[in-house]
């Protein structure tokens, strides 16, 4: 069923500059109070990188105390044991979401640090949305590596831990909105940077199949227990793979982007159909100089010839617009706090001046 109530109401990716949690969650409460997200502090807290932050009580992740090299194995005595836990956890937490075992696969404050306000706020104000994220499949499996040097895509066991280990982080951040506020409805975000590889000479062995696969069983868990599903990706990618799975929004860098996009119009058209929702990256995040000159009536335009690319290929106006959200075009953590502060600000600005447009 397609969700109302998102019409080019605003959110952001993930990241952001501050060392100030407090600091950094007022931006989130003041921009983005309709879908508030739980922000990664990456500056604060190394373990928010996205290829840490997802993988405590991962089985198969070691860590070298001496080098500090992190390493996947399938080996050792440790794993085996485990790897026999693990799967016994995954089998009840996903046939009940209010098993206590979910919280070892929680996020701590070890390796969120905002997640604790973030929950606060939603219990305060009961948002009918909230934005929070897991790191994506194909991204964290062809960024981790064996002990061999391989990317653990390679490795069918390794992708399996990842998969269900991604989808026990999602559907504990699901129990903790719900438990937080009811009435709130759980966007889960799976973070997919590395997607604009797929199909490359760097992964050229890859099936699209298989990346389905990884999407479509987080897709699924995601919605099985209560929660939408998006995919971000920041770079140039084939679409056809995410607008076939099931996910319920696909957010993309509109500044750049935007017409990769209109390349995929049949899949694309069928998903605004069936009330799935594109999040447009329309404030430039990933790059600075533009940031810097941008201002409303520029982003207007921005999002205006985006809209344009996709209805002279025949999509309808109002189905794009009623299924539209605004974004940055990717998270902010790279850049100053003064700038990121911009880029907020500029999220929220535009999406208020296109609902009035829009008589939202």
């Amino acid at each position: 069923m397609a969700e109302t109530g998102l019409k080019l109401e605003c959110t952001a990716i993930g990241s952001l500059p501050h060392k100030d949690l407090d600091k950094a969650m007022k931006l989130v409460k003041e921009k983005f109070d309709k879908i508030p997200f739980c922000p990664q502090l990456t500056r604060l807290n190394k373990n928010e990188d996205m290829i840490i932050q997802f993988t405590e009580n991962m089985p198969s992740f070691f860590c070298d105390e001496e080098s500090g090299k992190i390493y996947l194995e399938t080996e050792s005595d440790k794993f085996f044991e485990d790897i026999e836990t693990f799967m016994t956890d995954y089998e009840e937490i996903v046939i009940d979401i209010n098993s206590e075992l979910i919280e070892k696969y929680g996020l701590n404050c070890e390796y969120s640090t905002a997640y604790e306000s973030f929950l606060e706020f939603i219990k305060k104000t009961k948002p009918a949305f909230a934005k929070s994220s897991i790191t994506g499949p194909f991204t964290l499996s062809t960024s981790l590596l064996d002990k061999y040097g391989r990317c653990a895509i390679y490795d069918e066991t390794l992708r399996e831990i990842i998969v269900k280990t991604l989808s026990l982080k999602a559907l504990w951040q699901i129990k903790q909105i719900k438990k937080a506020s009811p009435d709130t409805k759980p966007i889960i975000f799976i973070d997919e940077p590395s997607m604009s590889q797929l199909g490359t000479s760097a992964f050229i062995t890859i099936s699209q199949v298989l990346v389905y696969n990884m999407f479509r069983e987080i897709s699924d868990i995601i919605k099985t227990h209560g929660g939408m599903s998006g995919i971000h990706c920041c770079g140039k990618c084939d679409w056809t793979v995410p607008l076939n799975t099931g996910i319920d929004i696909i957010n993309l860098d509109a500044y750049s982007y935007s017409q990769n996009l209109s390349l995929f119009n049949k899949d694309l058209e069928k998903f605004l159909k069936a009330g799935k929702k594109i999040a447009w990256g329309v404030v430039p995040t990933l790059d600075k100089e533009a940031l810097e000159k941008a201002d409303v009536d520029k982003l207007i335009a921005v999002f205006d010839k985006a809209v344009k690319y996709l209805t002279r290929k025949g999509i309808n106006e109002k189905i794009i617009i009623e299924n539209s959200i605004i974004t940055p075009s990717c998270g902010a953590g790279a850049l100053t706090e003064e700038l990121a502060e911009k880029a907020m600000s500029l999220t929220r600005e535009l999406s208020d001046r296109l609902k009035l447009r829009y008589n939202n």
